[in-house]
């Protein structure tokens, strides 16, 4: 059996498990790009294979500072997480800042490290703590339709200035044409041939009734209702089984 490593491997496949080249599959070739289409956008938007977690650096442009957002490429789906470009602690902020003499104070006990290594894990996650605290993390959104992250407040307070990096955990879509194993997803063949059922359904069912030559009725209806039934049964399963949880993307 050949394994689809293209997009025009999944429509054969999917042609094939319709019954092509015995049955005649009346599905038009631009139809059949549009449902591999729709059947790519679900698969993006839910599968937990179709995206990866990774890690975007980003130099800050003169224009990035002024429209004050950074446009990001169309294949990544979420910005989960900016970290912090700079804190008070580690950072040449002025030495009179408030922030920097409150946090000089509360770490004045944490200096006499004698060799702990559980004490200075401790120290750490205490001075991290104390850095959120009074620094905080950038607050950020994410408007995927415009290609667009928005950080509030940290343009306007100079905080983020041209010529500094950023790096944001942002959720990408996989390449599918770096990485061909998308196209043998099981749940995305099965689904993909759903839709061009469906297709080939509606075109029928124009045609509900008319008896052919050797007394064949076509059932345009009965594709279409089996198709539409399948694609719900898929749909609950991707839910259930796939589906990143509700509070996976809650920054």
């Amino acid at each position: 059996m050949a394994v689809p490593a293209t997009r025009q491997n999944l429509i054969d496949y999917c042609l094939r498990r319709l019954g092509d080249p015995v049955l005649e599959i009346n599905v038009d070739g631009d139809q059949l790009e549009d449902r591999v289409d729709d059947a790519l956008q679900v698969y993006q938007e839910f599968h937990s294979d179709a995206t990866i977690k990774t890690y975007l650096k980003h130099l800050v442009t003169p224009t990035d500072v002024s429209n004050k957002y950074i446009t990001l490429s169309s294949d990544i789906i979420y910005v989960s997480k900016l970290f912090q470009i700079a804190s008070n602690f580690n950072s040449s902020r002025n030495f009179f800042d408030i922030k920097y003499q409150m946090m000089l104070n509360d770490i004045a006990d944490l200096q006499n490290f004698a060799g702990d290594l559980a004490y200075y894990d401790q120290m750490q996650q205490y001075l991290s703590l104390l850095d959120t605290k009074l620094n905080g993390h950038p607050q950020v959104t994410f408007s995927r339709k415009q290609n667009r992250l928005y950080i509030h407040g940290d343009f306007e307070d100079e905080d983020i200035k041209a010529g500094q990096y950023i790096v944001a955990e942002i959720y990408q879509v996989v390449d599918n044409g770096s990485h061909t194993a998308v196209w043998n997803d099981m749940w995305l063949k099965e689904y993909s041939t759903q839709l061009i059922k469906q297709q080939w359904g509606a075109n029928l069912i124009k045609f509900e009734g008319m008896q052919l030559p050797g007394g064949v009725t076509l059932n345009g209806r009965q594709l279409f209702d089996d198709a539409t039934q399948e694609l719900e049964r898929l749909r609950e399963q991707l839910r259930l089984e796939q589906e990143l949880p509700p509070d996976f993307f809650v920054g």
